[in-house]
């Protein structure tokens, strides 16, 4: 899916909402646990629910992976049904790799050509030979992380080298890389008054938004810093979407969920 076409879908559902798809077996309904597959299932009921509010859906790798080769079938299976029934919908990887040139190629090749996500998320440490192998992709974009919202972004990404934070000197060298024009950010909600700077260094990329909900970022916030006249905001919800409830309505307490952020993006979509 291209930027042009996320476009579209967000103003057709008046929404910017992405959905964390972060599948945690201890906290899934106990009901699900006797289902073959339970995380395809907890997920396919979650997308049902709200594939019409949402427009991307963000697998993180690692809740599939800790559960060996059955969770990686199950995470198969989760992107094979999203674009065989909802290929409208943004998927995106988070895998947050990067590693050296041929090593990067072969991430780029899992996630873009096996499994066929639209997107997957990169850590930027390794310099330009580590992310170019994922802009070597047509038709896939790359999110690279710029400023994350953990209490460890601290450590290393606002410190300051030659004057100017780290994570700007990522953001400002990131763009004279082959194909940058493939890349989306990471910035984190919590991080939301750091958005009028890293406007002034990417004014109209999209980018990546985690934080919303659970972790305590401001959704407003987030849209009076970082949004542009193309909107350039993927907003993510995980835990206070998908474990909305731990009973048998899960699936409709997320729906429920899902549905008063797309009103807020709705409101603030008509003010702009």
């Amino acid at each position: 899916m291209s930027i042009e076409e996320l476009l579209h879908q967000i103003h057709l559902k008046k929404s910017f909402l992405c959905i964390g798809l972060d599948v945690d077996l201890n906290k899934v309904p106990e009901h699900l646990l006797e289902e073959e597959d339970p995380i395809f299932s907890f997920n396919k009921a979650i997308i049902d629910a709200t594939h019409h509010l949402a427009v991307a859906y963000k697998p993180n790798t690692a809740f599939y992976e800790a559960y060996g080769l059955k969770g990686w079938k199950a995470l198969q299976k989760t992107i094979d049904y999203l674009n065989k029934n909802h290929p409208d919908i943004f998927t995106i990887a988070d895998a947050k790799r990067g590693d050296i040139g041929n090593t990067s190629t072969m991430y780029a090749k899992a996630f873009f050509e096996d499994m066929n996500f639209d997107s997957v998320t990169v850590a930027p440490y390794m310099g330009s030979d580590s992310v170019e192998p994922f802009l070597a992709f047509e038709n896939k974009l790359t999110i690279l992380l710029g400023l994350t919202s953990n209490i460890g972004a601290f450590d290393f990404q606002t410190k300051e080298i030659e004057g100017k934070e780290l994570y700007k000197h990522v953001l400002e060298t990131s763009k004279e890389w082959k194909n940058s024009k493939q890349l989306m950010y990471v910035v984190g909600a919590t991080k939301a008054t750091y958005l009028a700077e890293i406007r002034k260094i990417i004014p109209d990329s999209f980018l990546l938004v985690p934080g919303v909900g659970a972790q305590g970022g401001s959704l407003e916030e987030v849209c009076k810093y970082g949004m542009t006249k193309d909107v350039g905001l993927l907003i993510n919800s995980s835990r206070g979407i998908i474990y909305a409830s731990s009973d048998k309505d899960f699936a409709e307490s997320a729906k429920e969920k899902a549905y008063q952020l797309q009103q807020q993006m709705e409101k603030i979509l008509k003010s702009k």
